[in-house]
């Protein structure tokens, strides 16, 4: 009986033993940013972009522009309704006043092991979390979400998480994330803005299929009318979960949030001033400057206004498909783009509202500038000679003009640069000396609002002998044409985040390439871009996430795999003064779901 005794204090000893000790080996926090802490600690009340008394009222109607067919954003087939995401929580929320912290929605914790090395992740959910039909979210929802995202969902989950090694529902409120590596430093964060379905609903049910069947949700609104193709309209859960958590205080405002559609923008911007629609972020300058002057906005009662913003504005882009053999070689590209007039367009379109952009990740300090640093060229020297000789130099300026249509220099020079790629001048068509093809291509648009501005290069590439023409076609159509990569060049905008790490497999990877709906529109496919998006992935400080994205936009730049456009480092918004909206923006830009009904 002693000797029993004596095995069973030592079983619990050794049990108390690991405990303490897997305590002391992981750490749980209420929110996780990659590099430095949480702006806003544990005890946290509100973010400081909110108005917490802000009532919770009136309907918020925004404009939809071209058709929906499906109430299922997860999948490549069909159109998925706009804001179709009010109605899913994730794990965690994307901090939009910070580089790259995540703050506990769903999950109320987040447990990581202590140390440098991230191999696995811990979400702790709350236990008051529930579906929309009121049964609880659990682990197992977890598990089968992203198991059915993987397996069934967009190319892109399985680029985005393609690290992961396992995921298992501990107990009815944890699930763990295994990873393959423990080198890969954003992981464990973006693995929290995976959105959970119930299992109860789609268990049964073609994930694939397009429909318009409304699905069980968790989060903040559920849908209300639907009217196919034409309007469709989300309602605030009064008993929504999470309505009175930290990290929703003061959001999530509007009673209804509906989105009316229009299949012409010009229409849209008319709903608009008619008061049809409250609120339009505006993107084309020539209307924000002479499209406006209507008399509601006299007598004060539409507001037009400027939100400065200091966020990575990406590239915006005519971009090549560069599956099509004669946009092969870098010459060609390189040439085609020389003819490209922003200073003309900005001058005569645009009311020089906007900054050419020279980088893949303009209006940050990620955008590579000058000469390559020490610390770029430390990454660099394992390819010497194997990349193009400007990578090294200072990066180019993109070819200017004086703004009144003189490009002559240009030309020539892309006219030398073609001759050098193995094309000629043959009664004024130009044509490929090897097998007598002349250059001919479509560039694909959806807005027909573009025309205005690819006109102007038509004819600039018309001088080269180059026969470029529109292709105008309707929102299904360009879906489908751009997640198959049917179309020979496209204005394509590729945003950034302030801390890039796992979509850059996505946008430029040799795997993403052959994986229809990926966002590697160009087709790249280069090894070593695969090797510096990798190093990026696995930075372990800001420094060295710096010198890769400077390293790989000197790489994307030499390549010409694009004909770069413009950004602007503001958001354009006229809205009807019925809405209000807090005093402060977070430093991404306008947060709409912080704005409320007066």
């Amino acid at each position: 009986m002693k000797k029993i005794l004596l095995i069973v204090i030592a079983l619990v000893m050794t049990q108390i033993y690991l405990k303490a000790n897997a305590a002391d080996s992981s750490i749980k926090r209420h929110a996780l940013a990659i590099y430095d802490s949480a702006k806003y600690k544990a005890n946290y009340k509100k973010f400081s972009f909110v108005n917490p008394s802000a009532p919770k009222q009136g309907q918020l109607t925004r404009g939809g522009f071209g058709t929906f067919n499906s109430l299922n954003g997860f999948i490549l087939q069909g159109n998925p309704a706009s804001g179709i995401g009010l109605i899913y929580d994730t794990l965690t929320y994307h901090g939009p006043e910070e580089a790259f912290t995540e703050y506990g929605l769903l999950a109320k914790t987040l447990e990581i092991p202590r140390g440098d090395k991230i191999d696995w992740i811990i979400y702790h959910l709350h236990d008051s979390a529930k579906f929309s039909d009121g049964k609880p979210v659990t682990a197992k929802d977890v598990v089968f979400s992203f198991n059915l995202l993987m397996s069934k969902g967009q190319p892109l989950y399985r680029v985005y998480y393609g690290d992961v090694a396992k995921v298992e529902a501990l107990d009815k409120h944890r699930v763990k994330f295994t990873f393959k590596h423990s080198n890969n430093k954003e992981l464990h964060l973006i693995l929290g803005q995976l959105p959970v379905l119930p299992q109860h609903y789609w268990k049964g049910k073609d994930f694939t299929k397009v429909s318009l069947d409304a699905p069980i949700g968790s989060g903040p609104y559920t849908i209300g009318e639907i009217k196919p193709g034409r309007s469709i309209t989300y309602e605030l859960n009064p008993n929504y979960w999470g309505k009175d958590l930290p990290v929703n205080r003061g959001r999530h405002n509007f009673a209804k949030v509906k989105y009316q559609y229009y299949r012409d923008l010009t229409i849209l911007h008319e709903a608009f001033k008619s008061g049809a629609i409250d609120v339009k972020a505006e993107n084309q300058a020539s209307r924000w400057h002479n499209g406006y002057d209507f008399p509601a906005l006299k007598q004060g009662k539409v507001i037009k206004k400027e939100f400065k913003q200091d966020r990575n504005q990406g590239m915006q882009a005519f971009a090549f498909n560069t599956r099509r053999d004669m946009f092969k070689d870098a010459k060609v590209r390189q040439a085609l783009g020389l003819v490209f007039d922003f200073e003309w367009s900005n001058k005569n379109l645009f009311f020089g509202s906007y900054t050419r952009s020279e980088s893949f990740f303009s209006n940050s300090e990620l955008a590579a500038t000058g000469k390559p640093t020490r610390a770029e060229l430390k990454l660099l020297r394992p390819y010497k000679g194997k990349l193009p000789a400007e990578v090294w130099e200072a990066v180019p300026k993109q070819p200017r003009s004086d703004s009144a249509g003189g490009i002559r220099a240009n030309i020539r020079q892309a006219i030398s640069l073609l001759k050098e790629a193995g094309w000629e001048l043959q009664n004024g068509k130009l044509v490929q000396k090897s097998t007598g093809k002349r250059m001919k291509f479509e560039i694909l648009l959806v807005q027909k609002a573009f025309e205005r501005i690819v006109n102007p290069y038509i004819k600039n590439l018309q001088r080269l002998g180059v026969d470029a023409s529109v292709r105008l076609v309707d929102t299904t159509q360009y879906i489908n044409r751009a997640q198959s990569f049917d179309f020979d060049m496209t204005i394509v905008s590729f945003a950034q985040s302030e801390s890039p790490g796992n979509e850059q497999r996505n946008f430029w990877g040799s795997e993403a390439a052959d994986k229809q709906g990926s966002r590697n529109f160009i087709g790249i496919k280069d090894p070593i871009i695969d090797e510096i998006i990798e190093g990026l992935i696995n930075v372990s400080s800001r420094q060295e996430l710096i010198a890769y994205c400077r390293v790989l936009d000197r790489i994307l730049l030499a390549g010409h795999y694009l004909v770069p456009q413009w950004h602007i480092a503001s958001d354009r918004v006229a809205y009807w003064n019925k809405l209000a909206h807090p005093s402060k923006s977070p430093a991404s830009g306008v947060e709409f779901s912080s704005w409320w009904a007066k």
